[in-house]
This record gives C-alpha cells, structure tokens and sequence, in this order.
C-alpha cells in the first residue's frame, strides 16, 4: 500500500513510519506545520510544532529513507481546533482539541489530500488498536491502558477508518522506546507532549482571557442563590472545577464548593457541594458509529466522558438522534462539551461502539 505518515517529531510517530515502512509499504513521511508562528524550540514536554519538531521528523524519514515534506495546515488548524476550542468555552462548554485535531485535521483534512494524492491510508502514532471485522473496520482500546487513545479517535468515521493505520495498538509505550533506540532513532527519549498543544505554558485561562477578553458575571450558590463573588469570564470555569473559584468565604457547612453549571449569556457560574456533580443520564448529540453501524437498540456498555477516567458501565440507547446514556453507577464533573464514547468489553481489547458530545445531564 501507499502510505502517508503523519510525523510529528516524536517517539511514536517515528516508530509507527518505521514498522510501516517494515511491513513492505511504500511510505512517504510528512510533517503538519500547524501553527502560524512555530516556536524555535520546545519547553520540555510542551508545545508542538516547533522547528526542532519538524527537524527531528526530517532526520527520522532521512534514517528510514523515505521521502519528507512539511505541509501548511496552520489556517485549518486555527479555524477548525484553535477557534472552534475558544468559542465553546465562550459558550460555556468544555472542548476536547486532541479529539478535534483528529477529527477535522489528521483524519479529514491530511486524509482528503492523501486520498487525492492518491495514497491508501495515513499512519499515525496513536496507541489503538484497528482491524477489519466482516468487511467493517473495528476500533479498539489500546494494549497499553495508560495510554490508550481510543477515546480521541472515538470520533472518527467508518470511512475514516478504513484509510487508518494505527502500526502501535498492540504495543506497551515502554516497548515502543526500546525499539526506538534500537532503530537509532534520536527522538528515543524524547519527552512526550501533554496538555494543549497551542497553549505550550498551560495557561489556558490566561489563553481564554487573551482571546475573550473580560466578562464579568458572578459566582451564585445553587443552593441559596446568594451572590458569592464576581468572575472575569465564564470561559474561565469547567464543571466539576474545585479550585481557583475566587470565593473568599467558606460555606455554611465548611465544606468545598464546586463548579455545578455555567450559564454564558446571564454570565453566572453555579457553585455547590459535590454531590450536585451526581449525573445519572447523559443526552449527547451528532453521534458517531466508527463501525458505520448505529445503535437499533439498548445496549449495556462501558461509558467513558473524558480522555482520563470517568467511565462506568452503563445502558445507552439512540433515541431521535441523540445518545441516551445511564451510567450504572454517579458520574461526577461530567461536562457539556466533551465526548462521551461507548465500549463493548472484549477480551481482546473494548470495542468502540459510538460516541457522541455531551450536549445535556440530568
């Protein structure tokens, strides 16, 4: 097959173009220069889409000896990660942009133009597992439970899919940096990126506020209605956010307040105790089925509402076109925005059933 590689600069990049390159394919390598103004050099384990990035993928491709070029996705990926992230958090909801990048950026648009270009699939680094199942594609949890990213490939289309190679699934990150080494490639040791990658110092509120600007609101118990203090900005809260609410007073009871809901147009952040974070149905929009089949029934499943935990098993059904979710067990911090993925557990590894964006809880 002709395969495109999607090469960050990173261990697993490089890894999942070198075992494709080992299986016989016919591999060209490319870099996604993503950011408008590339930073020279990286803080540790932040930021991406640096100079050094798109020179340490340049050296692997050079050691695999396959061809490399860099592509301007920068416009996309502003428009379609960067403000799609800013205006949700505007209206109160939290975003995920890994799954988003995946989504709008490696899997449409890099896999558009390789399919025009006349390529079969694109091979990324993501540890998840993919397989044809009677002619469907099959998208399961990783072997490496710590770094599985089934949860942000969730998104992705059958037809997506079917032009996906996903080279490290069955591997153990620990094993992918031996081999590393063992191939000689420099990026071994590399730290792993984290957090937001156009956020490279973390700041996400500063980030938020740069892009918003201020707009004050205030902070209101649920319980009594009392005003309790001020806010620059919804955009600076999530559900299920414990510190940095800016409440000078303790509660009644002496114990912490928690944020329980955001409203962006009266501007008040909802605060209370933790139990008031208990979600016992999830009503989720714009379902995906990676298999290319939709529910038809109730099924019980394994639920997952963020990148890293907050799962419970559950029955889900699909009732007039939404994902209607009920965790066996109180889902706590569920918040309006992010996704919320169905597993089927399999010994070999849970199977993708759908997901869909958390639009509701009750």
């Amino acid at each position: 097959m002709r395969v495109l590689a999607a090469m960050s600069g990173g261990v697993d990049s490089a890894v999942a173009a070198a075992r494709a390159v080992a299986a016989g394919h016919d591999v060209v390598g490319v870099h996604l220069a993503l950011s408008a103004k590339p930073g020279t050099l990286r803080t540790g384990s932040r930021g991406c889409c640096t100079v050094e990035d798109a020179h340490d993928a340049r050296r692997v491709a050079d050691l695999l000896g396959i061809p490399f070029y860099v592509w301007d996705f920068a416009e996309r990926f502003t428009e379609d990660v960067v403000e799609d992230f800013v205006a949700e958090y505007a209206a109160g909801r939290t975003p995920n942009p890994c799954l988003k990048c995946n989504e709008r950026i490696k899997f449409e648009a890099l896999l558009d133009k390789a399919i025009a270009l006349g390529f079969d699939a694109v091979c990324t680094g993501h540890y998840a597992r993919l397989a044809q199942v009677d002619g469907r594609p099959e998208l399961r949890r990783s072997a490496d439970l710590g770094k599985d990213q089934s949860y942000v490939l969730a998104s992705l289309t059958a037809e997506q899919l079917s032009h996906a190679m996903f080279p490290l699934g069955d591997s153990l990150k620990s094993d992918v940096r031996v081999e590393a080494t063992e191939r000689g490639l420099a990026v071994a040791e590399k730290p792993d990126s984290y957090d937001i990658c156009f956020i490279p110092d973390g700041d996400t509120r500063g980030f938020l506020a740069g892009k918003l600007g201020e707009r004050p609101g205030q902070l209101v118990d649920d319980e009594t209605g009392a005003v309790l203090g001020v806010h620059a900005g919804v955009h600076g809260f999530t559900v299920g956010q414990r510190h940095g609410l800016g409440i000078d007073a303790p509660s009644v009871d002496g114990r912490p307040r928690y944020v329980l809901a955001l409203e962006p147009v009266s501007g008040k952040v909802r605060v209370g105790a933790i139990e008031k974070l208990a979600v016992r149905e999830i009503i989720a929009d714009r379902p995906i089925w990676p298999s290319g089949v939709a529910l038809d029934r109730p099924v019980d499943c394994v639920a997952q509402v963020r990148a890293h935990g907050g799962t419970s098993a559950a029955t889900a059904d699909f009732v007039e076109g939404n994902l209607v979710v009920r965790p066996s067990e109180e889902l706590r911090g569920v918040a309006p925005g992010q996704a919320v993925v169905l597993y089927r557990p399999d010994e070999a590894g849970d199977i993708v059933l759908g997901s869909g964006m958390i639009s509701a809880t009750r």
